[in-house]
């Protein structure tokens, strides 16, 4: 590799002035960013065009505009500071991996299920997990920003490049109903409606938008009334006898509290034209950022699947009275997490 010599590359604080220079518009707007004065930043960009050899500023215009080498040079020194944050970042995260705290974010109610999970499995283990809670589009934004390390969501698809994801399993949705109502006499849901409100997620949540989307093709159409991100005030109100929901058993093992007082059918005891309703399942993924995390992904993705598999649905199928196998499906993930390891 060719010596490098620092006379040849000019220092960040020169760039940067650069970069505040054409953001701002002015040399006395960049000076109040900056914190320096104006005879300072115009110093600056006089010591860069004579190291780069170049004019980067056309003065004869009024305001003064970048000359074409100008333009250049903003835009590749934006692309080289953005790629300084990132590497600063990942430094930092290598030694937050060194400290043992991870950032865990993960849905609502995949987090009230967990939480005991992962205490009594770190027990004694070099890892600290902070369990943050939230939903999907909350969580998929945090990580982005680095303020995750590990997060679990419903999002299969990732903008960033870095972030991988990994299917952790799957599980359907449920018709809710008040424990004492009869719904034998009702074919559609839609038809159900007309009898019961129906009692909705929001549509900025994930499961809203599964929802609507699954009525909209199945030629559902129910008048919006009530809607909640939650799922304890969309159950609070199925409990009381105040309308029906679409959720999921997870959903309904975080609010257990109301189990006693609803009736949980399969979407296929409704039916369209002859025909059993189709099914509707939500997925969910474990997101992070490759070979920042040594092991760590891989033993997080080992443990979900298998405490959900031989437990978690255990517990939830007894509550609802439920067959295990219909609770929550492992299958269809052929990205074995093989390769995870740093």
């Amino acid at each position: 590799m060719e010596s490098l010599s620092a006379e040849h590359y000019p220092d960040w604080d020169l760039v940067i002035s650069w970069v505040c220079v054409v953001e701002s518009g002015s040399m006395s707007d960049a000076a109040n960013r900056l914190g320096i004065t104006q005879g300072g930043v115009s110093q600056r960009i006089k010591a860069l065009e004579n190291l780069l050899d170049t004019t980067l500023l056309d003065r004869a215009s009024r305001p003064a505009r970048p000359t074409a080498a100008g333009r250049r040079l903003f835009e590749r020194s934006t692309e080289l500071l953005r790629n300084v944050d990132q590497m600063v970042e990942s430094v930092r995260n290598v030694t937050r991996a060194k400290r043992t705290v991870v950032r865990l974010g993960a849905i609502d109610s995949f987090a009230a299920m967990i939480g005991p999970i992962l205490t009594r499995a770190l027990a004694g283990s070099a890892h600290q997990i902070r369990l943050w809670s939230g939903i999907t589009p909350n969580l998929d934004a945090q990580l982005e920003a680095r303020q995750l390390d590990v997060a679990v969501t419903m999002n299969g698809y990732s903008r960033v490049p870095e972030i991988r994801r990994l299917r952790l399993f799957s599980e359907p949705y449920f018709v809710v109903l008040p424990k004492a109502f009869d719904m034998d006499r009702f074919t559609t849901l839609t038809d159900l409606s007309k009898h019961l409100q129906f009692v909705r997620y929001s549509a900025r949540s994930i499961n809203g938008q599964q929802v609507d989307a699954y009525l909209s093709s199945q030629a559902e159409y129910i008048e919006r009334t009530c809607e909640f991100d939650a799922t304890d005030p969309l159950l609070s109100l199925v409990a009381a006898g105040l309308g029906f929901a679409l959720t999921t058993p997870l959903c309904l093992w975080q609010s257990r509290h109301y189990v006693p007082d609803v009736r949980v059918v399969p979407l296929s005891s409704f039916s369209r034209f002859g025909r059993p309703s189709s099914e509707l399942h939500r997925s969910f993924y474990i997101a992070y950022r490759e070979n920042e995390l040594g092991s760590l992904p891989a033993s997080l993705y080992e443990l979900f699947r298998n405490t959900f598999e031989r437990q978690v649905a255990h517990d939830i199928a007894g509550a609802l009275s439920l067959d295990p196998k219909t609770v929550f499906s492992l299958d269809g993930d052929d990205d074995k997490p093989a390769n995870i390891q740093a």
